[in-house]
């Protein structure tokens, strides 16, 4: 058996929301639709979505439900899957890493290193949707330094000490 829980709660329930489940529900599966911690973001569910779904997952709920950008608005399209499937995972990995699950970190501290070393190849393959962040990235001219920070780069100043 599987509980299904709400989709629709306040920031500051969640956490209550799912050990109240587990504790009446005997620890059965918690799977909860979201949760959507706010209503005022039509078209950016998916977001709302992934931020109540990693507080959730940290807080003891066993499964996440994708939610698109298309939800309540329109049928979601094979675009809108794609991002809500991604933003359930970057909340479920997120969680993961909230309670310690073996292994879980492991990704992130791999991509760190990529990306103080500036190797955009390595963070690419390294990120949950290489697709997506091969289409975004936009390399320095000099290669020295990532796009956000250009000459104030972090990397490339801690490099000159």
């Amino acid at each position: 058996m599987i509980i299904e829980g709400p989709g629709h709660v306040p920031l500051n329930q969640i956490v209550a929301n799912v050990q109240l489940e587990k504790q009446l529900c005997n620890g059965a599966p918690f799977y909860l639709l979201g949760p959507l911690t706010t209503d005022i973001a039509p078209g950016y569910d998916h977001i709302t979505a992934a931020i109540g779904g990693a507080i959730a997952a940290a807080a003891g709920a066993d499964f996440l439900c994708y939610v698109t950008p298309a939800e309540h608005l329109s049928i979601p399209d094979t675009a809108d899957v794609h991002a809500g499937v991604i933003a359930a995972r970057i909340a479920g990995h997120s969680a993961d890493i909230a309670k310690g699950i073996p292994g879980a970190i492991e990704k992130d501290r791999i991509m760190s290193c990529y990306r103080r070393d500036l190797d955009w190849e390595g963070m690419v393959n390294t990120s949950l949707d290489p697709d997506f962040a091969r289409r975004k990235i936009q390399l320095s001219r000099n290669r020295e330094t990532c796009t956000m920070c250009g000459e104030l780069c972090a990397v490339k100043l801690s490099r000159q000490q």
